[in-house]
């Protein structure tokens, strides 16, 4: 494998995009391509941005997890995502089989030192996730893309993740599109 990924991994929320920040420019760069403008600057139609919104809310949600518990032997790394579904990119000789389940079809690979996943889901939507460690390995930044056939231009959000110690916390967190970061000292139930 060309990169080792395992270990303990929490966000850093310091670090990372805003995912209003990202569907704002999404929309103004929907606006440009497309030439419509009022007097404040380019300005998408209410049907590409209806049609964007469920892609940045599906982004929101496969990326708010604040914990990843990545396993790799030489034929397999398994992502585990806290209170998400997890990832697996199974290798065989060096080659990386796709895996199909009712959902879709999952497919691994290797850019350099970066660990490319992609999932293929039914009518047209597809997930890409980029796993790539620091040169010191105490960072993991994970670039997420989700595109559609019905939406005007995928949405790409990063996270950054810092290698822990597994202990128990004293707080969980997450990101939401309308509230931003919302932290407790309890479970937190959406």
């Amino acid at each position: 494998m060309p990169a080792d990924f395992s270990g303990y991994w929490g966000r850093d929320y310091g670090r990372g995009d805003d995912i209003m920040r990202v569907l704002q420019n999404a929309i103004y760069e929907i606006g440009k391509q497309s030439g419509h403008s009022d007097p404040v600057g380019p300005m998408a139609s209410e049907r590409d941005v209806s049609r964007l919104i469920p892609l940045a809310r599906l982004v929101e949600l496969i990326t708010r997890t604040d914990e990843l518990t990545i396993s790799q032997t030489e034929h397999e790394i398994f992502v585990e995502r806290k209170d998400d579904f997890s990832l697996l990119c199974a290798f065989f000789d060096g080659v990386a089989k796709p895996t199909d389940s009712a959902f879709g079809k999952e497919t691994c690979g290797w850019d350099g030192e970066r660990l490319i996943s992609l999932q293929e889901f039914p009518d047209g939507l597809r997930v890409i996730h980029r796993f790539q460690t620091s040169k010191d390995r105490k960072q993991l930044r994970v670039t997420t893309t989700a595109s559609s056939d019905t939406a005007p231009m995928p949405i790409t959000v990063s996270r950054f993740f810092w290698r822990i110690q597994k202990r128990p916390g004293k707080f969980e967190c997450i990101e939401t599109l309308s509230m931003n970061r919302v932290c407790s000292t309890g479970r937190l139930a959406l």
